[in-house]
């Protein structure tokens, strides 16, 4: 693979993938494989019945776009059910939360900015988990519960 610096074109092959709590990860776009700054682009598959629960990304916003299945987004204290093709806006700082309830798998992209953060914003943890803190840990009493892999 070519440096950071010259990549302009990220094959399948050549993504960074991860494996977290709530979902396998695929890298497309950060610094680390384009030259890019303002852009961060992570594929995520969310296996039935998992979610990333409530937290926050203190300095950067977040799109996301669901590629198949469906998402359960929560944005603050407001939810929708997003199938394919719809998006969620998320500003920096909000609480927002994705969970998967069904029995299929969910594919979704994240889009977040910025890339590369001030060394005073990129000193603080992100994103930030607060599903366990009031209203966070109530909001879903009534809704199915979710697994994580931890």
């Amino acid at each position: 693979m070519s440096s950071p610096i010259d990549q302009r074109f990220i094959q399948n092959a050549d993504a960074i993938r991860e494996a977290n709590a709530w979902a396998d990860m695929e890298w497309l776009c950060r610094p680390d494989l384009v030259a890019a700054d303002k852009l961060l682009l992570v594929r995520v598959t969310m296996p039935p019945h998992h979610c990333h629960p409530f937290h926050t990304h203190p300095h950067r916003e977040e799109v996301i776009y669901v590629i198949s299945g469906q998402a359960e987004q929560w944005v603050d204290q407001d939810h929708r059910n997003l199938t394919v093709g719809d998006t969620a806006h998320i500003p920096a700082g909000t609480v927002h939360a994705t969970y998967n309830p069904h029995d299929t798998p969910l594919v979704f992209l994240a889009i977040l900015s910025p890339a590369n953060l001030p060394a005073d914003e990129a000193a603080v943890t992100d994103p930030q988990d607060v599903s366990t803190t009031a209203p966070w840990s109530t909001l879903r009493s009534n809704l199915p519960a979710c697994l994580t892999r931890v």
